[in-house]
């Protein structure tokens, strides 16, 4: 059986939480986010490895970490870069020589839940590619400046999320044409399969609000809501 490989990206620095450390250590709950998350995916069965990437900064701090919560699953810790598709890009080389899925998280959504992961992992059976996404609930508007240039149909439209499912040899190859690209920016690892091996089928999971990115310091009190209603169900 192939393995599946969780990677936890942890690299940012949370600018924009205005916090004196980045927002994968801010405590929601009694635990840091960074530990929900690697949590999530150190107790499901389809997950085999976890190799966290950390900013430079704080890889002793994340060793720490690791070592306190006993997790059996995190096997590596790597150095992550100046963007975020230099943390892909680390775990993308570090298991380039193995037959493995990578299933790419966002630390800063601690609170994926099993079903998620569940459904990500298990859609790598039949595709290369998987993501997570929700449907948007407002209108969404394609603006010129200050301007509304188009309104797109809100059905087709998706919000994406993560975890990100890949077998290694696509986003490898993916990743290897966008690095030849001198006009390369993209935002996410699907992006850079949809854009880059445009033939690649990229299978989308539902996804749920609970599943959301810490970006403002508002959010702390949303995630903590979904955890107190986790508790009590």
């Amino acid at each position: 059986m192939t393995k599946n490989i969780a990677v936890v990206l942890a690299g940012g620095v949370g600018k924009r939480l205005g916090n004196a450390l980045p927002k994968q250590f801010l405590e929601i709950a009694g635990k840091m986010v960074i530990e929900h998350a690697v949590d999530a995916f150190e107790q499901n069965t389809h997950i085999d490895e976890i190799a966290i990437v950390s900013n430079a900064l704080y890889l002793s701090k994340m060793e720490e970490i690791v070592q306190k919560n006993g997790w059996k699953k995190v096997k590596k810790i790597l150095q992550g870069g100046k963007e975020r598709y230099d943390s892909s890009l680390s775990a993308i080389n570090v298991y380039q020589e193995e037959d493995v899925n990578l299933v790419f998280h966002d630390a800063a959504r601690p609170l994926v839940s099993q079903r998620i992961i569940d459904d990500v992992t298990e859609a790598l059976h039949h595709y290369d590619a998987a993501t997570v996404a929700m449907s948007s609930a407002d209108t969404i508007i394609e603006v010129d400046g200050d301007f509304i240039k188009d309104i797109p149909d809100r059905s087709r439209l998706r919000r994406v999320q993560t975890p990100q499912a890949f077998k290694i040899s696509t986003i490898r190859q993916a990743y290897d044409i966008a690095l030849k690209d001198p006009q390369f920016k993209v935002t996410d690892d699907c992006g850079v399969v949809k854009r880059y091996l445009p033939g690649t089928p990229i299978f989308v999971a539902l996804g749920e609000e609970s599943n959301m990115k810490l970006t403002y310091q508002e959010d702390t009190r949303l995630l903590e809501m979904f955890i107190q209603m986790r508790q009590t169900t």
